[in-house]
C-alpha cells in the first residue's frame, strides 16, 4: 500500500522532514513554487502544509481536491478560506501550540521595553545621554491586565504574568468557563473599565478586521497601554495615533501592522507611521513575537501530531 504523500509550499524547518518519515507521510518540498505551479502540483496530494505563501482557496484547489488537509505553520488562519475548505471536507490543522510560548514571552518583552523605557534608555547612552530621571519607569506590579482572546497565545501571555503580582483579566467571545490560576474570566465591561494594559490575541475575521479602532479605544476609561501580537489588521494605525494624539492611549507595543509592505503604505498609513515612529511611547517589531529558533521546530511537533491523528482513508 502507498504511503501518503503530502506538498510542503514554503519553507521549513529540515526537522519536519524525518517527523513525517516517522509517522509514514511522504513529503515532496517545493520552498520556492509559485502559485500558479502549485494549480499544477497538487493533485494526488494527500495533504498542503503552507506558511503564509499565498491563500488556499478554490481558485488554488479547484472543485476536485484530493487533499485532505492544510496544514498552516503557524497560528492564524486568516490565509486560508475556510467556508471552502469545509465545504470539501478538508481538514485544517493550524499549529498555534508551536509558537504560543515565543509569543508569550515576546509579549511580556514588548511590555517591560515599553514600561521601562529601554530602547530610549538604549538610545540615549549610545549617544552619551545619560538620563535616569527622563527614563524612570513604571512597574507591572498592581496593574490591571485585560487580555482580548484566551486561546493559545493569550493562555501564554497570561502564566508568563503571573511573576509580576498583577491583575490579570480576560475576555474571549467564543469561550466560557475557562477562568484558571493566571486570569480571571470576564465581560468587555469589566475590561473597558479597569485595564491599564490591553493585549489583543484575537484571530484576523471579517468581525475583527480594523475592530480596534478610535471608538472602541474611546470605550476605556483609562489612558490604556495597548499591544497587539496578534494580527496588524486588527487595529488602524491612524486611530491609534489620533487616540494618542488625544492622550486616550498612554503607549503602544506593536509586533504586527495593519500593512506589513513598510515600503507601500498608503499616504495615510505613511502619515500615521511618521507620527508613531517619533513617540518614544510606542515600540515596534517586525511580526518577530512567534518567530525563535525554537518555534521553528515546535510548529513541526505541533503540525505532524495533528496529522498523526488524522484518519484520511
Amino acid at each position: 500500500m502507498a504511503l501518503p504523500k503530502c506538498i510542503i509550499v514554503d519553507p521549513m524547518h529540515d526537522s519536519l522532514f524525518a517527523m513525517l518519515d516517522e509517522i509514514g507521510w511522504e513529503a515532496d518540498y517545493f520552498p520556492s513554487i509559485t502559485r500558479d505551479e502549485i494549480k499544477e502540483k497538487h493533485h494526488g496530494y494527500d495533504g498542503l502544509i503552507v506558511r503564509s505563501k499565498t491563500t488556499i482557496d478554490r481558485d488554488l484547489l479547484g472543485e476536485n481536491p484530493t487533499v485532505k488537509f492544510i496544514g498552516r505553520a503557524g497560528a492564524g488562519i486568516d490565509n486560508l478560506d475556510q467556508d471552502y475548505l469545509v465545504e470539501k471536507k478538508i481538514a485544517i490543522l493550524p499549529a498555534a501550540e508551536g509558537n504560543r510560548d515565543a509569543v508569550g514571552e515576546h509579549t511580556v518583552g514588548m511590555l517591560l521595553a515599553l514600561l521601562r523605557h529601554i530602547p530610549k534608555g538604549d538610545d540615549e547612552v549610545k549617544m552619551n545621554v545619560w538620563d535616569r530621571e527622563g527614563n524612570r519607569g513604571v512597574e507591572i506590579m498592581g496593574k490591571t491586565v485585560g487580555i482580548i482572546g484566551y486561546g493559545n497565545m493569550g493562555q501564554a501571555f497570561a502564566k508568563r504574568l503571573s511573576g509580576f503580582s498583577c491583575k490579570v483579566l480576560a475576555y474571549d467571545k467564543y469561550k466560557s468557563g475557562f477562568s484558571d490560576a493566571f486570569c480571571e474570566e470576564v465581560q468587555m465591561d469589566r475590561i473597558f473599565n479597569e485595564a491599564d494594559i490591553v493585549s489583543l490575541h484575537l484571530p484576523l475575521t471579517d468581525e475583527t478586521k480594523m475592530m480596534v479602532n478610535l471608538e472602541y479605544l474611546n470605550r476605556y476609561k483609562k489612558r490604556i497601554i495597548i499591544l497587539n501580537t496578534a494580527r496588524g489588521e486588527i487595529l488602524s494605525l491612524t486611530d491609534l495615533a489620533e487616540a494618542i494624539e488625544q492622550r486616550k492611549v498612554s503607549g503602544a507595543a506593536l509586533d504586527v501592522l495593519e500593512n506589513e509592505k513598510i515600503n507601500k503604505l498608503t499616504p495615510e498609513q505613511t502619515k500615521a507611521m511618521h507620527y508613531l515612529r517619533d513617540k518614544p511611547n510606542v515600540i515596534f517589531t517586525p511580526h518577530i513575537a512567534g518567530w525563535t529558533f525554537e518555534s521553528h521546530v515546535k510548529i513541526n511537533v505541533a503540525l505532524v501530531e495533528k496529522i498523526k491523528q488524522l484518519d484520511i482513508r
